[in-house]
């Protein structure tokens, strides 16, 4: 990510072209539960989620990656803040990289909002650890990961009231599911501060404390009755986000739609996993290899 703040001996047009290229790499390099940029999406789309999957990811790498202070986080995270003012307000960013973005916005005619609200969420990965309630929680999703979505929905031409609810229960949905996935990753981010997405509340309902969770990430002790019965709770409420959402699958239209039926089935796929293994991500943190592709792919294909 480095290469963001490089200066470049070259034009203009070759920059952009390098930046392009790098984002195009970057989607293929980075796993994830579903497809980002896939060749079923529309060839004219493909660079523009790619610059925006490249915005996110570097935005949430800022957050997590390398032994960098808090200081240090958040002053990252403001330079891109400040270079996305510099697009609203028309002026000329300072980075190849913002400049290759701002053409996609102005060219695909996209909200600043959803940019803003995913430094945000970012910033807020800095110095949050702990989520008292599941609305704390939705509150995070409203910012981490709806904005992709609405994004995405503005790229493909298709932003209604309606299309944003789904959208917005996919997203909060997908996120979900990243949580359950990567309790353990998450749990040993940001080394004395573990961060834990799981809400305060409902653990003390279950009754598991940070000392369970600390155990279960060392595997010092087995999963037992009741992280099995919060997993469950867990994994069902995400499946209910996601059936809610569902159905923009069938409403968006071919490429688009068989993308996002691609990323629903992924997210679906996940929850199966966690499901079958009946909670512990701890031991075998679930991904998705080629096997699962393919029912992925057949459940899109068939619209399921």
């Amino acid at each position: 990510m480095l290469f963001l703040w490089h200066t470049f001996a070259m034009t203009t047009t070759q920059a952009t072209e390098t930046v392009i290229s790098a984002s195009l790499a970057l989607t293929r390099q980075h796993y994830e539960n579903f497809p980002v940029a896939s060749i079923f999406l529309p060839k004219h789309l493909r660079v523009p989620v790619s610059l925006i999957y490249q915005f996110a990811r570097q935005a949430d790498d800022f957050a997590d990656e390398g032994p960098f202070s808090v200081d240090q986080r958040l002053a990252a995270l403001n330079n891109y803040r400040d270079e996305l003012a510099l697009l609203q307000a028309y002026i000329k960013p300072k980075t190849t990289f913002f400049s290759a973005l701002g053409a996609t916005i102005k060219d695909n005619q996209l909200s600043f909002a959803p940019f803003f609200d995913l430094l945000d969420a970012f910033s807020q990965d800095v110095t949050k650890t702990r989520y008292i309630n599941f609305e704390e929680v939705l509150d995070y999703c409203k910012r981490s990961a709806n904005p992709v979505g609405r994004l995405m929905l503005e790229l493909y031409g298709q932003s209604n009231q309606k299309n944003i609810y789904f959208s917005d229960h996919i997203c909060t949905a997908l996120q979900l599911i990243n949580f359950l996935q990567d309790v353990a990753i998450d749990f040993n981010k940001n080394a004395g501060k573990q961060r834990i997405y799981m809400c305060q509340d409902e653990l003390e309902k279950y009754n598991i404390d940070e000392q369970d969770i600390a155990n279960l990430v060392a595997q010092s002790k087995n999963i037992d009755e009741k992280w099995q019965q919060f997993m469950q709770f867990n994994c069902q409420r995400a499946s209910t986000l996601m059936q809610i959402g569902k159905p923009l699958g069938r409403v968006l239209k071919g490429r688009i739609g068989f993308e996002l039926r691609m990323m629903i089935a992924g997210g679906e796929r996940i929850i199966d996993k966690i499901t079958a293994v009946r909670g512990d991500v701890f031991k075998l943190r679930p991904t998705l290899h080629v096997g699962d592709w393919l029912i992925i792919f057949f459940k899109a294909l068939l619209k399921r």
